[in-house]
């Protein structure tokens, strides 16, 4: 047994560390080399500190050869066991044999005991051992005999680990770190496709904790693994670009993943690091690499998350369960179970259960295929059809399998090929519930041509013309009007169910289709016997027999009624909306022109001594917007001038007449004198009573030019505005309500002394009305274009106004400008 601490490693040193020792990104289990050890030496005479580090790697050296020594002797009892069973001897006499043994064949007991195992067991890590050692031709007999005891000290160790930490830690050190590895992860793979850290060495504390929990559908170097079902040997991590664990630390570096699966299903992935680029490894490695993850899958099988994990695996109903499950199913259901070969591998899925819903391709009694293999009972799954490569990816990876109208001779040979059906596949704890839905394609094109017959109002005939016979659908019935029990009409006795303004059309159809033997189509009136007419479009095509000779004729009818009387009434409609249009048309027209010739787009400003004053009309921008608003200035006999703007309600001629009629109204009641408020009193009588009642606004101004004063009112309308010193402010807001409302209503007046170079602004709501802004804030971009403007003529002045104008509403505007001199 003095040899056991010197084969537990590498054939130099032990290269034994606590599961956990050395995680610091990548330098895990950093056993200090001999070359090192020396250097301390040569410090430790002259530095305490080069004394305490030689003492403590001496220590550290001493602890890897107590726990070789004891991992050793865990190999050699099991192989005393062996021996004890198969000699039928003692312990005693079994440990003299196996000195014996080992003495005859030059080996240590502990290189002996690993062959007694290996022979005895015939597992991954024997053929593993065999593999390399039937490579290995070139290397020494102790590297192949180092290698088995490798790998059995690191199943040994694994083993007696408490939880699946301390196994990838006992794997690291006895079996891959001599491999060149520097750290290695255990994925465990829930039953949602994510997957979970089980355990980790060579990584540091707080990468592992950020890789604790990988969602479902995260591309991986695990996640590769476990989808594509192989191992994946990367070269070097740059060249995948997929993310992993301790990528950042060893981003040029090499990684293997390989599935860890038992039985055929998958129950995590082991996941390797290499700190350079890894070569192409040979055949032995790759071998024992996937003895290791074999060894992982079993204590997978037990592996549970902690209490603190961030994904909680679900809990999967038992086979009872999903048998009750799959009964209370409304689409046939199959539960299947693993079916395990003599060696522990995946051979077939035995069906255990079958609901009453199940319906089987091949026309067989539930009887029959409940408790058969599925490749006994469905041969054709092993075929090309990959149904069954399907439902082991699924039991094997946990991911589920969805696929629409699959061909079911890939279940089947014998049934039609029309036959299709949808499939679903997923695992449930243990087992797998296969689901498919059988469709007659023939029959849902069938039904599929019935309901748009139906829809459409399709009819279909056959007649032959040889024997008579005449074959009708149920809606060629239907469109005739007659009962399926009557006979159906010939072809030649269709003039007489026609209109007869139609005998035209159908005998030019009818010489087309029998006599000149092409299809041929009309449209025509269906007389039926319950009196009512059906607008008919007939299509026929012949058929000629081998001898050019007509013999059948086949075609359909089609209800084109409710076509025809569309197209009528859009006839119709078409027509009375071309009057319309003329009409409006015409009234616009007229409209345009009354508004033109009493205020013309381009107005002469009005020349008075001491001010000055200019108008804007702009028109609304299209011509079925004509409106009401109007504007005047005008001196009058007093020498006072009249300002006014208004704007009467509506659109169209009425709106243009009751606009002249108010302005014209005004002119002659502002000769007697009045001022504003008495001038607005009376004009909201002539509104109310001799103009149909028709509503409007206005602001009507009288300015006295040697005064410079300007009386004022308002009925209904916004104040005007004043800008002085280039700030702009309205006026203030007197009461007036708009004109033709009520019968009497009051006015008030307003008087405000105008200063040399002011300037006033009247204005209809045209300039400042928008859809999505109140008046308030309108006027407020009003009032602030006008303090802006620079002192400039007052005719350039409206013209900004009016193209700074934030209104939206397509409205007319009038704009008046008085400016004091």
């Amino acid at each position: 047994m003095e040899s056991a601490p010197e084969s537990a490693g590498t054939g130099t040193a032990p290269a034994y560390a606590p599961a956990g020792a050395g995680t610091d990104g990548g330098d895990a289990g950093s056993a200090v080399s001999p070359g090192r050890v020396l250097n301390l030496a040569g410090v430790a005479a002259t530095s305490p500190v080069g004394r305490l580090a030689a003492t403590v790697e001496r220590l550290r050296r001493e602890v890897r050869a107590a726990h070789a020594e004891a991992e050793g002797r865990a190999l050699v009892e099991l192989a005393k066991g062996i021996l004890v069973e198969r000699l039928g001897c003692g312990p005693a006499q079994a440990a003299r044999q196996l000195a014996e043994l080992a003495e005859q064949a030059r080996m240590s007991p502990l290189e002996f005991a690993v062959e007694v195992i290996n022979q005895a067991a015939r597992d991954r890590v024997a053929e593993a051992t065999d593999a390399f050692l039937a490579a290995a031709t070139g290397a020494r007999a102790e590297q192949r005999e180092q290698a088995a005891v490798r790998l059995r000290a690191a199943e040994s160790a694994a083993l007696a680990a408490p939880d699946a930490q301390a196994v990838v830690g006992s794997l690291l050190e006895h079996a891959l770190r001599p491999l060149g590895a520097v750290a290695v992860a255990l994925w465990a793979a829930n039953p949602d496709g994510s997957l979970s850290l089980a355990g980790s060495a060579g990584f540091a504390p707080a990468e592992a904790s950020r890789w604790r929990y990988v969602p479902p559908d995260v591309a991986t170097v695990g996640r590769r693994a476990l989808t594509e079902r192989s191992g994946q040997w990367m070269g070097s991590l740059a060249e995948t670009g997929l993310p992993t664990i301790g990528r950042n630390a060893h981003p040029d570096g090499g990684r293997v993943a390989v599935p860890a699966g038992t039985g055929g299903r998958i129950h995590g992935v082991l996941e390797i690091a290499w700190p350079a680029p890894l070569e192409p490894q040979p055949p032995q490695v790759v071998r024992q690499v996937e003895a290791l993850a074999e060894l992982c899958a079993h204590t997978l099988e037990t592996y549970a998350p902690r209490a603190d994990a961030v994904h909680e695996p679900r809990i999967m109903p038992d086979t009872a369960e999903l048998m009750d499950l799959a009964d209370g199913l409304h689409d046939p259901a199959l539960v299947l179970e693993p079916y395990l070969d003599d060696s522990g591998r995946l051979a077939d899925f035995r069906i255990q259960h079958v609901n009453t819903r199940f319906l089987d391709p091949a026309g067989r009694p539930r009887a029959v295929v409940s408790g058969a293999l599925l490749l006994e009972a469905y041969p054709m799954t092993a075929g090309g059809s990959e149904l069954f490569q399907r439902i082991e990816r699924v039991y094997a990876t946990g991911e589920p399998f969805r696929a629409r109208r699959t061909r079911l001779t890939a279940l089947v040979d014998q049934v039609p090929l029309s036959a299709v059906a949808d499939i679903s596949i997923s695992r449930h704890g243990n087992s797998v519930l296969l689901i498919w839905r059988i469709e007659d394609e023939t029959a849902r094109l069938a039904s599929l041509l019935q309901h748009a017959q139906r829809l459409g109002r399709v009819g279909g005939f056959e007649e032959n013309l040889l024997t008579g016979d005449i074959t009708w659908n149920g809606q060629m019935f239907d469109l005739y009007g007659r009962p399926a029990t009557s006979p159906p009409v010939p072809l030649e006795e269709l003039p007489a169910h026609a209109h007869p303004d139609d005998a035209v059309t159908i005998g030019r159809f009818l010489r087309t289709l029998l006599h000149q033997r092409r299809p041929a189509s009309a449209a025509f009136r269906l007389q039926r016997p319950d009196g009512v007419t059906r607008h008919i479009r007939v299509v026929a095509e012949p058929v000629l027999d081998t001898d050019g000779r007509l013999f059948v004729v086949r075609g359909a009818c089609q209800d084109i009624s409710a076509q025809h009387w569309t197209e009528v009434a859009l006839a119709a409609t078409r027509d009375q909306l071309a009057h319309t249009e003329q009409q409006a048309a015409e009234r616009n027209r007229l409209a345009l022109q009354l508004q033109h010739a009493i205020m013309p787009p381009t107005h002469a400003p009005l020349q008075v001594p001491g001010m000055e004053v200019a108008v804007r009309y702009r028109p609304a921008e299209t011509e079925n917007l004509v409106g009401g608003d109007w504007y005047d200035a005008v001196v009058l006999p007093s020498r006072r001038v009249l300002l006014c703007v208004g704007d009467v309600a509506g659109h169209g001629i009425e709106a243009a007449t009751s606009m002249v009629v108010l302005r014209n109204a005004l002119r002659g009641l502002a000769v007697t004198g009045a001022g504003p408020g008495q001038l607005l009193s009376w004009l909201n009588l002539v509104a109310h009573h001799l103009t149909g009642a028709v509503t409007a606004t206005a602001v009507c101004a009288l300015y006295d030019p040697e005064e410079r004063t300007l009386r004022w009112a308002r009925a209904g309308h916004l104040p005007p505005v004043l800008v002085r010193g280039g700030e702009a402010a309205p006026l203030p807001l007197l009461k007036g309500m708009l004109l033709g409302a009520v019968p009497d209503a009051p006015f008030e007046e307003g008087e405000v002394r105008l200063a040399p170079e002011d300037t006033l602004l009247m204005y209809t709501d045209g300039l400042v009305e928008r859809r999505d802004s109140s008046v308030e804030e309108s006027l407020t971009h009003l009032l602030s274009t006008a303090s802006r403007t620079a002192p400039t003529a007052l005719d350039q002045q409206l013209d900004r106004l009016l193209t700074y104008s934030r209104s939206d509403t397509d409205d007319d505007t009038c704009l008046v400008g008085v400016r004091v001199g």
